[in-house]
């Protein structure tokens, strides 16, 4: 999509049912639409007058704002219209209604902008979901030293910084390095928030280092690589090699599509992390003990056992009860370093890991 520039006359705003327009410079943006009807919305309203307010709207207005909470009711109200743009007035560039509404649901992204006063280095990873963010931010913090950076957000993620106070959204550091990692429901989620993140940096004029996108490989390699070309195709891309080039951005794909044998009574179903983790506990003292128990399971319930199923015996067994999530950092912080490297190298996943490292 083609940005909307300050001043420029475009065709398109004749035919929008809604503008609505954030950042400072709101004056550059207004001079070249002074016909059209403005409005201001007063500061200090509660929720329940900024929801009559939205629902008196006709969907034709020109709005600036600087409330979230009201771009927020709005964004839902209006964000199935293609033709609907938030206007980021500090450089003149535009969103679909539909982005910015991903945006703000997914990503918790700031859509009335900030200055970036130094940025870091930073690579940001996309993985399916939570159990995922947990594996691979223990298995940094294993193999590369990384720790936890929840208090020191760099300014290059200050419009996503109250995405990292919550659980399962990960920011670590080491060295002035900063690897965010988001869940994103799903490989779809993750194609959805690679394109998001890109256009994002477009109009608001921040940038990372590498994006990492970690996906299972249900099917077949080239179908996921497929996607990732498709979502790039919006963008002017090279090819380097195995990863992606947008502008300065690396987009690193981080492909999970080993098969692990895992016994005779596992059932594999498709790549996934519990691969992963199942590989990385194998031979550990009490996963031993669960041998019998597994064989047991199988023959009482006439079908193989689950990766997953498999893992949950493992937490019993170890006495664990917390969430899946918490297993599996704990899991790999208590793994000697050596075997962690030594799965991850087997199925060429380190490799991607450390070409991630800003």
């Amino acid at each position: 999509m083609n940005p909307i520039l300050i001043g420029e006359e475009d065709e398109r705003l004749s035919v929008m049912l809604m503008i609505l327009i954030t950042g400072k410079s709101y004056e550059n943006i207004l001079e070249s639409k002074n016909d059209e009807k403005i409005l201001f919305p007063e500061y200090g309203k509660n929720r329940n007058e900024l929801k009559a307010f939205v629902s008196s709207l006709k969907g034709d207005e020109i709005i600036v704002t600087s409330s979230l909470e009201l771009v927020d009711l709005i964004l839902e109200r209006f964000k199935r219209g293609e033709e609907n743009f938030l206007i980021y007035s500090d450089t003149g560039e535009s969103l679909t209604f539909k982005e910015a509404y991903e945006l703000r649901k997914y990503l918790d992204f700031d859509l009335r902008g900030a200055e970036s006063k130094s940025w870091k280095r930073v690579s940001v990873i996309f993985v399916e979901g939570k159990t995922d963010s947990k594996f691979f931010k223990a298995a940094y913090k294993k193999l590369f030293g990384f720790k936890d950076a929840r208090r020191d957000i760099p300014d290059n993620l200050k419009l996503m910084e109250r995405l990292f106070e919550r659980d399962n959204y990960e920011l670590i550091v080491k060295d002035g390095a900063y690897i965010a990692i988001i869940p994103s429901e799903g490989n779809s989620g993750v194609i959805r928030n690679l394109g998001n993140l890109l256009r994002a940096m477009e109009v608001f004029e921040f940038a990372v280092d590498k994006i990492g996108v970690a996906m299972d490989i249900d099917e077949s390699e080239e179908r996921v690589i497929d996607s990732i070309r498709g979502k790039l195709s919006s963008f002017e891309y090279s090819t380097e090699g195995e990863n992606f080039r947008v502008g300065d951005v690396t987009v690193v794909p981080l492909l999970i599509g080993a098969k692990i044998e895992l016994g005779p009574c596992i059932e594999w179903e498709k790549p996934a992390v519990e691969d992963f983790m199942l590989a990385i506990l194998e031979g550990d003292r009490t996963f031993k003990k669960l041998e019998r128990a597994i064989n047991i399971l199988c023959v009482d319930l006439r079908r193989k056992l689950k990766p997953k199923e498999v893992i949950y015996l493992a937490m019993a067994s170890k006495k664990f009860w917390g969430n899946l999530e918490g297993f599996y950092e704990m899991s790999i912080m208590r793994t000697p370093k050596w075997k962690v490297e030594k799965v991850l190298k087997s199925e060429g996943i380190y490799r991607k890991m450390t070409a991630l490292i800003p």
